[in-house]
């Protein structure tokens, strides 16, 4: 049996535009965590098109059998995904505590008119744009327990880096 706190979910939510894949890349880089993504999850299983609530359901189900996995493994997760809905972060919340590990949450904010210029854009592995964000947002609920709140911009990915891996020491 593995020893309280063995293990490390970190769960990376916003926004769609609001640089959280593109963070939690990068974090999963730098502390050497395994990275998943709700985007390259989707496109895996051809559920591109799919976003029923039942449909986003079974991703973030999947998403959470990976990390469960990972935690077996005794390597941390850096999970990528929206995480709009409580039911969504309770389910990592569960997994984590099944495990023994401790968990995590960051959300990362960017201003609109910075949404807007990123989702202009097309992207690899995501198909959100302008309109998708603000049907989100507006399902988007506030988190109610601790969480780590970081601004992106276009130039501060190192201060946001800096500051999550400050945070996270806690949970060592």
């Amino acid at each position: 049996m593995k020893e309280p706190g063995s293990g490390l979910v970190i769960v990376v939510s916003g926004l769609p535009g609001s640089g959280k894949s593109y963070f939690a890349e990068r974090l999963a880089e730098a502390l050497e965590a395994v990275y998943l993504s709700s985007d390259k999850i989707r496109n895996s299983l051809q559920a591109r098109g799919k976003y029923a609530l039942e449909d986003k359901m079974h991703i973030y189900h999947v998403m959470a059998a990976m990390t469960a996995r990972q935690l077996d493994r005794g390597q941390p997760v850096v999970a990528d995904a929206t995480f709009y809905h409580h039911i969504m972060r309770d389910l990592f919340s569960e997994i984590a505590s099944k495990h023994y590990a401790n968990i995590a949450f960051i959300e990362i904010i960017a201003t609109e008119a910075l949404i807007r210029q990123r989702l202009a854009s097309p992207r690899e592995d995501s198909e959100a744009d302008f309109g998708v964000y603000e049907s989100m947002k507006g399902l988007f609920e506030p988190y109610t327990t601790e969480h780590l709140e970081l601004h992106s911009g276009n130039d501060n990915l190192s201060e946001m880096l800096a500051v999550a891996t400050a945070y996270l020491q806690q949970y060592d």
